[in-house]
C-alpha cells in the first residue's frame, strides 16, 4: 500500500524536545522578575506555540502590551540560561532517519523565533532531517493556518497528503484551518482531553509509538 502522506509537520517545543517544563519555568521567573503574577504550571503551559501577543493576552491580560518586551527579554534570559538542559525525547534521532529514509518531506511549524529555531536545530543534530521550517516571527502565529499554508506551497504537497503533529490544541486548530489532518501527541504541553476535543487522527503517548503509528498508517 502507499503512503497516505508525503509531508509530515512537527510541532517542535514539547512534541520533538523536552522542552515544556522549562519553558513554564522560565515564563514563571521571568513574571517574577518584574513583579508580575505568576501564573499557575496549567495556564503556562497552555500558551506554549502561541504568538506572543496572543500568548501574553491571555496570561496577562491586564499586562500593558508596551510592557511585552520587557518581559519577552526577561523570559529569553531564563529560557537561554537553561537551554543545555533541552534535548530531544527517547527515540527521536532515530525515528527521524527513518521517517527521512522513508522517503517523507519532513518540516517543522513552530511558535519559536528563526533564531531560535536555528539554534535549537543546530544544537540537536537534527538539521539534516528536515527539509522546511516556518515560525512565528515569519508570518503569522499559531493557530493561523498560514505556517502549513506555507510549508505546503513551498514544497508542493496537498492538504490532504500533509500531516500535521503537535502536542497541542493550538497545533490541532492549526491544521484544520489548513485542511490538515491533525495527529496530537500527549507527551508534551496540553492534556490528552484537551487534544481529544480538537478530533485528531490519534493520539499518541511516546514518540516511539509516533513512528510506529506513522509506519502503520502515513
Amino acid at each position: 500500500m502507499g503512503k497516505r502522506f508525503d509531508l509530515l509537520v512537527f510541532d517542535w517545543d514539547g512534541t520533538v524536545v523536552d522542552s515544556a517544563g522549562h519553558i513554564v519555568e522560565s515564563i514563571q521567573a521571568a513574571c517574577r522578575d518584574l513583579g508580575l503574577p505568576v501564573p499557575s504550571p496549567e495556564r503556562a503551559r497552555y500558551i506554549i506555540g502561541l504568538g506572543l501577543t496572543d500568548a501574553l493576552a491571555y496570561l496577562l491580560p491586564d499586562l500593558a502590551p508596551a510592557d511585552y518586551p520587557r518581559l519577552a527579554e526577561r523570559y529569553r534570559y531564563h529560557y537561554l540560561a537553561g537551554d543545555h538542559q533541552v534535548t530531544p525525547f527517547m527515540g527521536v534521532r532515530e525515528g527521524l532517519a527513518t521517517l527521512h529514509n522513508g522517503g517523507f518531506l519532513l518540516g517543522v511549524a513552530t511558535g519559536k523565533s528563526r533564531r531560535g529555531l536555528d539554534r535549537a536545530l543546530q544544537d540537536s543534530g537534527l538539521l539534516p532531517f528536515f527539509h522546511l521550517s516556518r515560525c512565528a516571527d515569519e508570518g503569522f502565529p499559531k493557530p493561523h493556518p498560514e505556517m502549513l499554508i506555507y510549508l505546503m506551497e513551498a514544497l508542493a504537497v496537498a492538504p490532504e497528503r500533509t500531516l500535521m503533529i503537535g502536542d497541542t490544541s493550538h497545533d490541532m486548530e492549526m491544521a484544520r484551518g489548513a485542511g490538515v489532518t491533525g495527529l496530537a501527541v500527549t507527551y508534551g504541553a496540553h492534556e490528552e482531553s484537551a487534544l481529544r476535543a480538537c478530533a485528531p487522527a490519534a493520539c499518541i503517548a511516546s514518540f516511539p509509538e509516533l513512528i510506529a503509528w506513522l509506519q502503520a498508517n502515513a
